[in-house]
């Protein structure tokens, strides 16, 4: 059973249809990759499931219910997390605040100076950095981290409200080969561990050759194809799409094979 269907989506910027119906669906446990040339729609098919954009037509059913016309703060209570292209978090706060302040928001508390978030499920906080490998550097402020390891500070936030589905916009954006393959690595055993879904949009192609599930391919607000990461490899339109005529996927999927190889040494 489906977790996530979107049936006939559109969207319209003026006489632009940025995206112009589209249907696909997601279960539990799998990572799906959004992918297409820049202008393809994936952005904003993005930000409608999320719900920073309202969809002109079509439905978006998540969990059984209609995500439509919902706010993103609504769509994150019903449980879809949410990472950003650019990293979001409190540069001033350690570690362990940044995730305090997101179970506080969960549990529709505010913070206030006089009650600390640092008094707020601390053991909680502190068992969510573990499983994204920043238990030890907890008591860090932000601000002294690496990149690498605020995108898995930021990936502990939105584990916050313990997401059926998480979103992730461009997660290895900015990040070095061996960080995103180890962010990816990472994410991937979440999705075994808490059978949780994922949608995932991303530039780097040997990342989403090696980690995702199934892929969707936009292009010009449609889409184009859908399948398992061999069958996108071989589609003549996606592969027409992305290159012209004459190149294929295939130095690229070799490199996806090699971050496999990568990962589970």
């Amino acid at each position: 059973m489906s977790l996530l269907k979107v049936n006939n989506l559109g969207k319209s910027f003026g006489g632009v249809k940025a995206v112009d119906g589209i249907s696909f669906e997601l279960k539990a446990g799998e990572l799906l990759a959004l992918i297409g040339p820049n202008g393809a729609g994936k952005s904003t098919t993005f930000n409608m499931v999320n719900g920073q954009l309202r969809a002109d037509q079509g439905s978006i059913v998540f969990d059984g219910q209609e995500l439509v016309g919902r706010k993103p703060r609504a769509i994150w209570r019903m449980g879809v997390g949410r990472t950003f292209q650019i990293a979001e978090t409190f540069a001033s706060l350690t570690v362990v605040e940044n995730v305090q302040m997101a179970l506080l928001s969960h549990d529709g508390r505010l913070f206030s100076m006089w009650r600390r978030a640092s008094d707020h499920k601390r053991d909680e906080a502190l068992a969510l950095l573990e499983q994204v490998g920043m238990r030890a550097q907890a008591d860090r402020p932000c601000s002294e981290l690496a990149y690498g390891d605020v995108k898995r500070v930021e990936l502990a936030i939105a584990m916050a409200n313990s997401p059926k589905l998480l979103l992730m916009d461009e997660p290895t954006a900015g990040m070095a080969p061996k960080e995103r393959n180890a962010l990816m690595a990472l994410t991937k055993q979440l999705v075994i561990d808490r059978g949780m879904a994922v949608l995932f949009t991303e530039h780097s192609m040997d990342v989403v050759f090696a980690y995702a599930d199934r892929m969707i391919v936009l292009a010009r607000g449609r889409l184009i194809a859908q399948g398992k990461p061999l069958e996108i490899r071989d589609h003549p339109k996606v592969q027409e799409v992305y290159f012209g005529s004459g190149k294929t996927f295939e130095k690229i999927a070799e490199k996806a094979a090699a971050l496999h190889v990568g990962a589970a040494a």
